[in-house]
């Protein structure tokens, strides 16, 4: 006879049945009210006949726990099929836990953030770009915990805070849920640089050279981060700068014919030759890197003219001043390029505790200017940083076009050949590509605000019920997350003799139906905000339509411009949970796995269409979350193999990276869900050894990628450095091959990327990611 139970705050009582059935009975009312329909109100009984008996053979004479008690009803629950019933059920026990627990968890994790190492403990690894044992990074992770608890007790509704806390699904930046912040936002610099903007600290005038250009351009992405919980993206870059390359390269033309004309016979007067040039521009004259432009008749008959200088030496004046004018210019723009990647790897936002989250898109402007930008952005990043470092940020995305760079005779073919030949070496840049159908339609040639961009953590906005189809000024709003595992291993063949394929889609439509619902409530929040609260992304026009609003405006109208998205992660163990095999194993489970994501595409269409609003569907870049669910799912139905028997769920719809396949294959499989994907997705492949051995390889995946129809993608590999001799490249052991140093003393750097995007050592990784960078296999 069990005598006594233990409460969860330590107390122990006499021990009633009576609490389980009224417990278990409350559930059973509420699937009964909700399904309309009567349900045998002997099942509480029946469950908790069956849990005590269980409970006195295996703990005769102790006492026991009450979470014993719950996850054993849980169980049986789940095992006579009451699914509906046990979701009641532990929605119930988690309103109470969390009415009963929401101090005390608080405190605990305040308690490990002060006192523990980051390497201890994962909740201080979450961000692998925070460092959680600073001072500044402990801060935010402070505000973030009591952030969450606040959210979760106070504002969201009580069905989408159980399943968020049940481990259905997780509803992503919850720490920033009621400050109403958006996700992400691409910045159009054209637009933030005509005449200058302000910081909040002070207003910066419209650039004039290209040093210029790459400052402002850090600062315009760090101001903007301070705005958003997410990242910055200029979506392209090279138009962008190359305005500030035209006037660099203006004024050194200036320069030079102004040395020149001084080393002829002591003439010049650079006023005087600044007036000559701007006579000439008012005449149509157009100054740029452009031989054809340069050599002009108009501008040596006014050297002759005014000078007395003979046809020839004016020609050769010319020609010195465009040579020079030239070398100086693209010295600068490497020297801008330069700093604006040093800058976003030091310059730090939110209260100092990351380097902004950056992402630049370029490689499709043919002008010599942006030509310039691109060539000395690429090879200011195969250079690292200061001491030869792999640069974290920015997350470079070289777009790839046929007749614009992929192929030999394209303008900027050597930019393409360029691009890979630095990401074999420093993990960046991805690849993105127009040509994908579904980035395709959307393109418009010379107008790169039709160019497909893409966030570096594959996060794509283009479409627009709302607007204009551009990608400046737009990015995603919010996005939650469906934990698809969950719903294969109720609905498959691990908990039934017969898979219920229909039971998973009804299930899976309860759960849109949920994540629709909390993706417009947050909506209300962020719309009910105001320009002010938003200085830099609203106050200085950022957001596609906030140009005209006041500081007391709402915000309600502008942000339907962006994405409102559902994310899914570990579609693999959902299909090994269904049907035995995930979709790299077996074309019945590839079929089935895209059959589960057109719906979940066709449902975001259907919900666009009601709302008026831009829903998408993403491919979820999960950087915590595939722990978070492993943990409660493994606590809830033990160790299965193929699902809960690792430390992860696999990133959204990739083959998992324990699995041994080509790298053809890998692409092959994984392309058909890019088109399905519209609000982001990435297929990145893992190799071995060092792919600056062999770029030929290296392009040849690229180019399958494009062929295949993949929209975004990436190449990961090894990066090793000594930080003491500076080599860079695959360390095999503890020996450095270039100075045959022990790394006993000083240890290595070992740069890895988890998920296609995110760069850094493994051990700011948290425990999940740790345990994916053991267990993948190379691609051959």
């Amino acid at each position: 006879m069990i005598k006594y139970i233990e409460k969860r705050d330590g107390r122990v009582v006499p021990f009633n049945k009576d609490s389980i059935i009224k417990s278990i009975s409350l559930a059973v009312d509420k699937v009964a009210n909700k399904e309309n329909k009567t349900l045998n109100n002997q099942i509480s009984e029946k469950i908790t006949s069956d849990v005590i008996k269980l409970l006195e053979s295996e703990h005769i004479d102790s006492i026991i726990k009450v979470a014993d008690i719950y996850d054993l009803v849980v169980k049986d629950l789940i095992e006579n099929g009451y699914f509906r019933i046990s979701e009641e059920y532990i929605m119930n026990r988690n309103e109470r836990d969390r009415i009963r627990n929401s101090n005390t968890r608080l405190m605990k994790e305040i308690e490990e953030i002060t006192f523990e190492e980051s390497d201890d403990v994962d909740i201080k690894r979450e961000n692998a770009n925070i460092n959680g044992d600073t001072s500044m990074g402990m801060m935010l992770h402070y505000g973030s915990i009591v952030s969450k608890a606040f959210c979760k007790d106070n504002i969201l509704k009580l069905d989408h805070s159980c399943v968020h806390e049940n481990g259905d699904i997780h509803i992503h930046d919850m720490d920033f849920f009621s400050m109403g912040t958006l996700t992400c936002c691409q910045i159009d610099l054209d637009k933030l640089f005509k005449d200058g903007f302000s910081t909040g600290h002070g207003f910066l005038r419209e650039p004039n050279d290209i040093m210029s250009y790459g400052a402002l351009a850090a600062i315009a992405i760090q101001s903007n981060q301070n705005d958003q919980h997410g990242g910055q993206s200029i979506p392209f870059f090279d138009y962008n700068l190359s305005k500030g390359v035209a006037k660099t390269f203006k004024k050194f033309y200036i320069i030079n014919i102004y040395k020149a004309l001084k080393l002829y016979e002591g003439i010049g007067n650079i006023e005087y030759i600044k007036d000559i040039i701007s006579n000439l521009e008012k005449q149509n004259f157009k100054l740029k890197i452009n031989r054809s432009k340069i050599y002009i008749n108009k501008e040596k008959e006014v050297l002759k003219e005014k000078f007395n200088i003979d046809e020839e030496t004016a020609k050769n004046i010319q020609e010195f001043a465009y040579e020079e004018a030239l070398k100086e210019t693209d010295r600068q723009t490497y020297q801008s390029m330069e700093g604006f990647i040093h800058n976003l790897n030091t310059m730090h936002s939110r209260a100092g505790a990351q380097v902004p989250f950056s992402s630049i898109n370029f490689g499709t402007d043919t002008s010599e200017e942006g030509r310039m930008v691109s060539k000395n952005l690429l090879l200011s990043l195969e250079k690292g940083l200061g001491n030869g470092e792999t640069p974290i940020f920015p997350i470079l995305i070289f777009k790839v076009k046929e007749g614009i760079n992929l192929n030999p005779g394209d303008p900027n073919y050597d930019l393409f050949k360029l691009s890979c030949r630095v990401s074999a070496k420093r993990l960046f840049p991805n690849f993105s590509f127009i040509d994908a159908p579904f980035n395709a339609k959307f393109y418009k040639p010379d107008n790169p605000e039709t160019e497909v961009t893409y966030m570096g953590c594959r996060t794509r906005v283009l479409g627009n019920l709302c607007g204009d189809e551009v990608v400046s000024g737009r990015g995603n709003i919010s996005f939650t997350t469906i934990n698809l595992p969950r719903l294969g291993i109720k609905h498959g063949i691990v908990n039934n003799k017969k898979v219920d394929i229909d039971g998973f889609f009804k299930d899976l439509d309860q759960k849109i139906d949920l994540v629709i619902d909390q993706l417009l409530d947050r909506m209300i929040i962020q719309g009910n905000k105001k320009v002010k609260n938003f200085p830099f992304l609203m106050g200085q026009g950022i957001w596609l339509g906030s140009d005209n609003l006041l500081p007391e405006d709402k915000l309600s109208e502008v942000i339907k411009q962006g994405t409102l998205t559902i994310g899914f992660i570990g579609l693999a163990e959902c299909l090994v949970g269904l049907v035995g095999k995930h979709h790299g194993e077996n074309k019945y489970s590839q079929e089935l796995g895209l059959k589960i994501v057109t719906y979940m595409r066709n449902r975001m269409d259907e919900a666009s269409k009601k709302y008026g609003l831009n829903f998408s569907l993403i491919g979820t870049p999960a950087e915590g979350l595939s722990g978070r669910f492993t943990a409660i799912d493994k606590k809830l139905y033990g160790e299965i193999k193929g699902i809960t028997d690792r430390d992860y769920y696999t990133n959204s719809f990739h083959v998992p990276v324990y699995y041994k396949i080509s790298a053809f294959d890998k692409i092959s499989i994984e392309a058909p869900y890019h088109a399905l994907t519209n609000g982001g997705h990435i297929t990145y492949v893992e190799v071995d050894g060092d792919p600056t051995n062999n770029l030929e390889a290296f392009e040849t995946i690229i180019r399958a990628m494009k062929e295949l129809g993949i929209g975004y993608g990436s190449i990961n590999h090894p990066v090793d450095r000594d930080p003491i001799c500076g080599y860079t490249g695959i360390i095999n052991g503890d020996i450095c091959p270039a100075c045959g140093r022990n790394e006993s003393q000083v240890r290595f750097e070992r740069i890895r990327r988890i998920t296609g995007y995110l760069v850094g050592t493994i051990d700011r990784f948290n425990n999940a990611k740790r345990a994916e960078v053991r267990d993948r296999v190379k691609h051959t």
